[in-house]
């Protein structure tokens, strides 16, 4: 009775009947409403951390990407064609390689979600069918614009409520702004660095930043056998 009076205050003047039972009452019977809540709230953790491992196994970045290759190894892509990555930020998207490589690098960088958001909504804008529309809106919401979702995206609150807002009946521009603020950040942020990252560096087969390729051809003189001075190609 000392311990209930003591975690319990409020109790120290209780009618007969009150005090009768609360005598009947262990402490393990009052602490189980605190038990409940921190049983639901470890649920609730368990239940984000297995929805995370469930898109981490079953590739989510390849359920949203229409670019995803499967066996994309650096031995298959040139230096020419990395080179011309480094053109512009847009040259690198309209590049199946180069969107991957982007995104190795961009998972060095714990920042993956970024690059997969903005092809899940370039895959969203294409849907026709109403019913997919809608599976696929509330799909990017909750693995990506909701508040703790899996892969969340840093945008603006105000972005954010305006999704929200948009949930019951999505249209094919309701990620549009949320998308562009997230194009912008990655084409400001992470393109400079990727374009100076080792994983980049080895492909186009430089050692560092400002080193170039040699793609000129010079042609030497030499003379044949009359001893006319003739040209032919070397490479520097």
């Amino acid at each position: 009775m000392e311990t209930l009076l003591f975690l319990f205050p409020q109790f120290n003047y209780m009618a007969p009947k009150e005090e009768a039972y609360f005598k009947m009452l262990c402490p393990e019977d009052l602490q189980a409403p605190k038990m409940k809540e921190d049983s639901s709230r470890q649920k609730d953790k368990e239940r984000k951390s297995r929805l995370s491992l469930f898109l981490t196994k079953s590739g989510s970045h390849e359920n949203v990407s229409p670019h995803k290759k499967t066996n994309t190894t650096s031995n298959n892509i040139s230096p020419e064609a990395a080179l011309q990555w480094s053109d512009s930020f847009e040259e690198l998207l309209k590049d199946s390689d180069g969107v991957e490589t982007f995104s190795q690098f961009l998972r060095t960088e714990f920042s993956e979600e970024n690059i997969e958001f903005w092809l899940a909504c370039e895959e969203y804008k294409t849907i026709d069918s109403g019913t997919k529309l809608l599976s696929k809106a509330k799909y990017i919401y909750t693995v990506f614009i909701v508040s703790d979702a899996p892969k969340e995206v840093n945008i603006d609150y105000n972005t954010k409520m305006a999704i929200q807002r948009n949930m019951e009946q999505p249209t094919k521009s309701c990620f549009e702004a949320a998308q562009m603020k997230v194009y912008s950040l990655m084409k400001k942020d992470s393109y400079p660095r990727f374009l100076h990252s080792d994983i980049y560096l080895r492909l186009t087969r430089r050692k560092g930043p400002g080193a170039t390729m040699f793609r000129r051809r010079s042609r030497s003189c030499v003379f044949n056998e009359r001893g006319e001075p003739t040209t032919e190609p070397s490479a520097w």
